[in-house]
This record gives structure tokens, C-alpha cells and sequence, in this order.
């Protein structure tokens, strides 16, 4: 498991090192993303969208659970389960985005992943977190990322 933390002073970096990643990241990759209400997982989300060539708008699928979006590089899958107990997570078999038909077709971001009770074997788990100067993000890869 590899690790590396990073200060993103506003909203523009954190755009800014989504649209990173989604220009250098692998279909079949899973990003996990974790932090408080605010701190910039939907905004890394629309960079990640920007960086795969995504033009449409990106919003947080709070209430849809589930936006899919196909006009990229690659698919990205915006999965939010804020409004989820583990249990409700469960039975929406989101595995299927990981282990099923869509593996190595598309990008998996999932906002709120500390509400899975099943992860991939390999995962990019993004951590937000607020700093009097900005926010850190943390990456650690887990499984073959980041090797």
C-alpha cells in the first residue's frame, strides 16, 4: 500500500489535480473517496470528468445514487452513498462496477465509500480533510496502484 498527502490551498487545485488524474488514470480504476461534507469530493469528481474529455455537467448523485456518464475517454461511474446505511449499500450490489461487465471499462467514483461493506481488491482511496490553509488530500493505493 503506497501513500502521499498534498495541500489543496482551494476548489480550483482540487479541480485541478481531478482533471490529473483523470487524463493519467487506467479504466478499471476505483477511487474511494472519503472526507466531511464540503471538503471537495464532488469538485475532485468534475476534474476527474474534465480530465477523461467529460463536457456535460457533473453533479453529486445524492438523490440518483448513480450518474453515468459515457461521453469520455473512458466511462466514468459517480456513485454517491451519503444517504446510505451499510446495509442499504449492500443490496445495491455495487460490486458489479468492480468485479462485473463494466471492470476495465470505466473510471468508479465513489463518494461516501466508508459506506461499503465490500471494497475491490484494488482501490484508490482519496481522503479530504480541512486545514486552516486549504484542505490535504490523501491518496493510498491499495492492492497494484500506486506499486
Amino acid at each position: 500500500m503506497n501513500e502521499m498527502k498534498t495541500l489543496l490551498p482551494d476548489f480550483e487545485a482540487t479541480r485541478k489535480f481531478g482533471m490529473a488524474l483523470g487524463r493519467s488514470l487506467p479504466a478499471g480504476t476505483v477511487i474511494l473517496l472519503q472526507g466531511d461534507l464540503g471538503t471537495g469530493k464532488t469538485t475532485l469528481v468534475q476534474g476527474i470528468a474534465e480530465g477523461l474529455g467529460i463536457s456535460e455537467p457533473v453533479e453529486s448523485p445524492t438523490f440518483t445514487l448513480i450518474n453515468e456518464y459515457f461521453a469520455g475517454r473512458v466511462p466514468l461511474y459517480h456513485l454517491d452513498l451519503y444517504r446510505l446505511e451499510p446495509e442499504e449499500a449492500e443490496a445495491l450490489h455495487l460490486e458489479s462496477y468492480w468485479d462485473g461487465l463494466e471492470r476495465d471499462l470505466g473510471i468508479v467514483a465513489i463518494e461516501w465509500a466508508e459506506r461499503l461493506q465490500y471494497k475491490p481488491e484494488n482501490y484508490l482511496q482519496i481522503s479530504l480533510s480541512y486545514l486552516d490553509n486549504g484542505r490535504q488530500i490523501e491518496v493510498i493505493g491499495a492492492g497494484d496502484l500506486l506499486d
